[in-house]
């Protein structure tokens, strides 16, 4: 019971001393870093519940680049490739252009799997110009005998309102019939 004392009263000790402020500034002085600390709390809570409203809560989601906001215009953002056999590889080319007045930052772009590997340009887009993004889709082990249904998204982050974009590769991938076993 005198230990849990003792250690009760060097805890009081301790909060009271890293609680304790200096007394340095006058009142008007701790008003003032109330109101702007009040301001900013203010501001950011706003500024988080827009852009929560705009972007899902995903810690993964790659922010988008910081500065003025331009727009972006696909030819296509599906592509059906058809039907091939698994183990083929899949490669198309999505064509877009920078139709805002700023220069264009894609800062990221990324498939929904590891068979969908997409390569886009790592230098700003002028306003007006276009440029490609490449995807690759590996079918391997994606197929079944008659077919099996492929839908594969990649998602681009840019400095454009709404910061992600959607790509979509798709197709039918087949699989040969295993040959039966030879009896014995």
């Amino acid at each position: 019971m005198k230990n849990f004392k003792l250690f009760t009263m060097l805890f009081l000790m301790c909060a009271f001393a890293f609680t304790s402020c200096k007394n340095e500034g006058t009142a008007t002085d701790s008003a003032d870093e109330a109101r702007a600390s009040l301001a900013t709390t203010s501001t950011t809570n706003a500024a988080t519940a827009d852009v929560a409203k705009t972007v899902p809560t995903n810690a993964a989601t790659p922010a988008a680049p910081v500065g003025p906001l331009t727009s972006i215009e696909f030819s296509e953002t599906v592509f059906d490739f058809g039907e091939i056999m698994e183990g083929e590889k899949v490669v198309h080319n999505y064509t877009f252009k920078n139709t805002g007045k700023e220069p264009l930052i894609i800062s990221n772009a990324k498939g929904s799997c590891g068979c969908t590997v997409p390569s886009w340009p790592r230098e700003p887009i002028p306003p007006g110009e276009s440029a490609d993004i490449k995807v690759q889709f590996d079918s391997k082990g994606k197929g079944k005998v008659g077919g099996n249904n492929q839908s594969k998204r990649v998602t681009l982050t840019a400095n454009t309102d709404p910061a992600q974009t959607f790509l979509t590769i798709k197709g039918k991938v087949d699989k040969e019939e295993a040959a039966a076993a030879p009896v014995q």
